[in-house]
């Protein structure tokens, strides 16, 4: 009998999204909801396993914890790619790790939820409505006609770009590799940096791959480029803007709000400040979280688990 466990099943639905009974009587699989705020809890809970099943980055697989877990012969991840998960270390200890598709089209959309709650105040207005509070106490702010700024331009940088034009939005873009052409595919033009980038929008969206070149990127010189009355939406990684400088920027209003669904720890702190920054709409990292996409994971996972056992792993990574 080999035992499986599925990490971080927050919404208690990874068991009905998938034919898991596909895999037969000899693995045995087990769904934990709830986040392993150490690593001994998370050995304790999954030491017996020999496949597990992570979901994006909740869970870091760092080399020590491999270590920890000589039983373990299958990692999957959701995704192609996870920066959580020390590849090399998986290796060193025979670990196979292998992913699954996941679609650009939920982040994006997600990614515009924020910038039109963040221009029409939709949570302040709906919490005055529910309160019986004050009717119409805001004024929005025009999309069309704007500057939406992209700060990468890959699949979902693409998608923000083209929805962008249908709300009759200037798009621009950047990022260090982008060229004229590659914009213009997707309705954009291309800024010849990141300063002129963020001088010049309305709504600064950031699209981009955390790594060495892009990790704090947007600091507080470069918080402080952008115009007063400009909104910096953030839906890739936590990490490419420094947090303190945008809770400095938001507490001293040197913009005019910001909305992220990526913190640099998740589940976010109960008293972390961002919680109660001024001008925050903030959500739990619910980018990629959709039935579709969910399908997409745990049936590729099932998968995975089929080829492995096969002795054909398929979308492995590394």
């Amino acid at each position: 009998m080999l035992n499986c466990a599925v990490l971080d099943d927050y919404q208690g639905v990874a068991r009905d999204l998938a034919d898991w009974p596909r895999l037969g009587p000899g693995v045995e699989v087990s769904f934990l909801s709830g986040h392993f705020g150490s690593q001994d809890a998370l050995v304790d809970a999954v030491g017996h396993c020999e496949i597990v099943v992570a979901m994006r980055e909740r869970t870091p697989f760092p080399a020590e914890l491999f270590a920890r877990l000589p039983r373990l012969r299958l990692l999957i991840t959701s995704g192609m790619r996870n920066a959580a998960i020390d590849l090399a270390a998986a290796a060193r200890h025979g670990v196979t790790v292998c992913g699954t598709a996941s679609s650009p089209e939920p982040p994006a959309e997600l990614t515009w939820a924020l910038i039109l709650g963040l221009a029409r105040h939709l949570v302040t207005e709906n919490n005055a409505l529910r309160a019986g509070g004050p009717w119409q106490q805001t004024l929005g702010t025009d999309l069309h006609g704007r500057r939406l700024g992209l700060l990468g331009l890959g699949k979902i940088g693409r998608q923000m770009a083209r929805i962008g034009g249908a709300f009759g939005m200037e798009v621009a873009a950047w990022s260090s590799n982008l060229t004229p052409e590659r914009a213009a595919e997707s309705g954009a033009i291309a800024l010849g940096s990141k300063e002129e980038l963020l001088e010049s929008s309305d709504f600064v969206s950031v699209h981009l791959v955390l790594g060495p070149r892009t990790r704090g990127l947007i600091g507080e010189a470069e918080l402080r480029r952008m115009r007063p009355t400009a909104y910096l939406v953030n839906t890739s990684r936590a990490a490419i803007v420094d947090q303190d400088a945008l809770l400095r920027a938001l507490r001293e209003g040197w913009i005019a709000g910001a909305g992220a669904d990526v913190f640099e720890t998740e589940p976010l702190a109960p008293a972390d400040p961002l919680r109660s920054a001024p001008n925050f709409l903030g959500l739990p990292h619910l980018g990629y979280v959709t039935r579709r996409n969910y399908e997409g994971y745990f049936g590729q996972a099932v998968e995975d688990i089929e080829a492995y056992l096969a002795g054909d792993p398929v979308r492995v990574l590394g």
